[in-house]
């Protein structure tokens, strides 16, 4: 079955193209060729992973976003193999337009009676962004009411919690929990180990694997980053994709 993952969160900086990139590396530890797709006008990090070889859609059209420019994107699913897989990053500036496009061509219940499984990916942060990122799943909830959800909680910012509850105890996920796919946690890093080291990969476009061959990792460095990988990629192992 084609499966199509599309990364949604209308909250800029929060890790979109970073589960992107998590999960085109989970795939292929399963030798499952992923196609990566980069839809960001703005900033495509996806795309410039070199491992990756992610395809760039143009979506602009002068200063505006042509929402017409998607309808490439579900060509290209439509028409390819049976067994692909899709990894969709989405900017922050395309969120609102590309929801729309989904929203208003009923294009996720189009790709499921394509024979596609759909599942929407998006991100809650602690810090200042709780807020914005609640408020994306909530948008994510109320307009495809009948597509799985995986949330990533991302607590690099932050545990994300609203009045000392964490997200497991709140009205928006016990009122959801049939909705929810699973849960991905991205747990707070120390930051002057684990958190530099992170850090020093995703600013050099490399990918897990890529880093522990690289001699400017040191050999804890290489240890911390396999203990980390080794902690998300079994998450998402869990999940069953």
């Amino acid at each position: 079955m084609k499966q199509v993952h599309i990364i949604l969160q209308g909250k800029g900086g929060v890790g979109k193209s970073f589960v992107a990139s998590l999960l085109k590396q989970h795939f292929s530890d399963r030798s499952i060729p992923a196609r990566g797709v980069d839809t960001d006008p703005v900033n495509a990090t996806f795309a410039s992973y070199k491992a990756f070889d992610v395809e760039r859609l143009e979506i602009m059209q002068g200063d505006n976003i042509d929402p017409r420019a998607f309808d490439n994107l579900i060509e290209w699913i439509v028409t390819s193999d049976e067994d692909s897989v899709f990894i969709v990053d989405n900017g922050a500036a395309t969120f609102v337009p590309l929801c729309a496009y989904l929203f208003e061509n009923s294009v996720v219940s189009f790709l499921q009676e394509q024979g596609c499984q759909v599942i929407l990916h998006t991100l809650l942060t602690g810090g200042q962004a709780l807020d914005d990122t609640t408020n994306g799943i909530v948008s994510l909830f109320e307009h495809f009411p009948n597509v799985p959800v995986c949330i990533w909680i991302n607590e690099f910012f932050g545990t994300p919690e609203k009045n000392g509850k964490s997200f497991e105890q709140l009205s928006l996920y016990k009122n959801n929990a049939d909705r929810i796919h699973g849960l991905v946690r991205l747990p707070e890093l120390r930051k002057e180990t684990f958190g530099q080291d992170i850090k020093q990969m995703m600013e050099n476009k490399l990918t897990f694997d890529e880093a522990v061959e690289r001699p400017d990792f040191n050999i804890m460095a290489k240890q911390r980053l396999k203990m980390t990988w080794r902690d998300i990629n079994n998450q998402l192992t869990n999940l069953q994709f």
